[in-house]
């Protein structure tokens, strides 16, 4: 876990920036960490990281465009050298907070926090920390929005249940609460919004960074449109996609493998959903997109196996948590994944 110590280390790090760029994974837990720490400090740019796997060196040309002065990388396990190298190159001090294991070499000039690693040990998501950091009561929500989509229950949800009893409902893990709390249609609203066109994204961090309150987001309105309006776009399709897999679920054995194509990669949604519909499956959601798939799995304890599953397939990548686990091969050779997987857990 992080000290107290490091909390006050990457807050001096906030204080000391004019103008950082803050980098966060294309999820709810990367966006929630970005909003906390922008709406504490009152400045800074956003960027949705949307390379797999990595933070790859094009992005750098936004540390150019804005002139930043800092660079806060949120929630992402690997950062390609490139891009690291272009940053030592360029002197930019560098704040880099994870919850994974560590995929990355990290630099000396880099200052690395992640809860894996320390006296003692965890795995808290990435909004939970910078929460701890600010502590702004008035992100209480954005932060409970965050670490449930991560499944994770925070001690502070107590206190969002006095102060949002609407929102709220009691629980027996987070998954309870991201799919039948308004909370959770919070956490949706930011994961469905976040898989839209570049300039729609931007045109919500900016309002995100302002907002006052959930219910000025739950409650669409002219400012909050596009928001809504990406949400039942994709909504609609995810439903469908979920109601077919669903039934894959109910005559599959132990392991739940369904696959699908098209414009729209919700695999991570999709999964996290089936495993909370069919707990005692193991989840493979596969996405087909061009020549690569994109593989979501969860269960418990299959990074290990998954990872061995990967080994002499060509391109294959492959990380995450203990028990969700994101991957990426060629599309020929999904079967010999599927195989080796099956073998691995065998």
């Amino acid at each position: 876990m992080l000290n107290k110590n490091q909390l006050e280390e990457i807050k001096k790090y906030l204080e000391k920036a004019q103008n950082p760029i803050f980098f966060f994974d294309n999820d709810p837990d990367g966006l929630c960490s970005f909003l906390l720490l922008r709406r504490w400090i009152g400045r800074g740019k956003g960027v949705a990281i949307k390379s797999f796997p990595d933070l790859d060196a094009g992005y750098f040309r936004k540390v150019e465009e804005l002139n930043a002065d800092f660079v806060f990388i949120l929630d992402k396990p690997v950062i390609s050298k490139n891009f690291l190298k272009e940053i030592e190159e360029h002197n930019i001090p560098t704040v880099w907070i994870d919850h994974h294991n560590i995929q990355t070499e990290i630099p000396e000039f880099v200052h690395y926090y992640n809860p894996c690693y320390g006296e003692k040990e965890s795995n808290e998501p990435v909004t939970y920390w910078c929460y701890k950091i600010t502590e702004k009561k008035d992100d209480l929500w954005i932060a409970v929005a965050g670490c449930i989509s991560d499944k994770f229950v925070p001690e502070f949800y107590s206190e969002f249940e006095k102060q949002y009893p609407e929102l709220s409902i009691g629980y027996k893990n987070a998954f309870d609460i991201f799919y039948n709390a308004q909370i959770g249609k919070i956490s949706k609203l930011f994961s469905f919004a976040l898989k839209d066109r570049t300039t729609n994204v931007v045109s919500m961090l900016r309002f995100l960074v302002n907002v006052k309150s959930p219910y000025d987001l739950l409650e669409e309105n002219p400012k909050n449109f596009g928001i809504h309006h990406r949400f039942n776009q994709i909504d609609g399709r995810y439903q469908k996609l979920l109601k077919k897999a669903s039934l894959f679920g109910k005559n599959s054995g132990k392991i739940l493998f369904f696959q699908y194509g098209g414009d729209l990669s919700i695999s991570s949604d999709l999964s996290n959903e089936l495993s909370y519909k069919f707990p005692k499956k193991i989840i493979v959601v596969i996405y087909i997109s061009g020549v690569k798939a994109n593989i979501s799995v969860r269960g418990k304890k299959i990074r290990e196996p998954i990872l061995k599953s990967l080994k002499g397939l060509e391109g294959a990548t492959g990380g995450g948590h203990e028990d969700a686990v994101g991957a990426q091969v060629r599309v020929e050779d999904i079967e010999t994944f599927k195989k080796n997987f099956e073998s691995n857990l065998e």
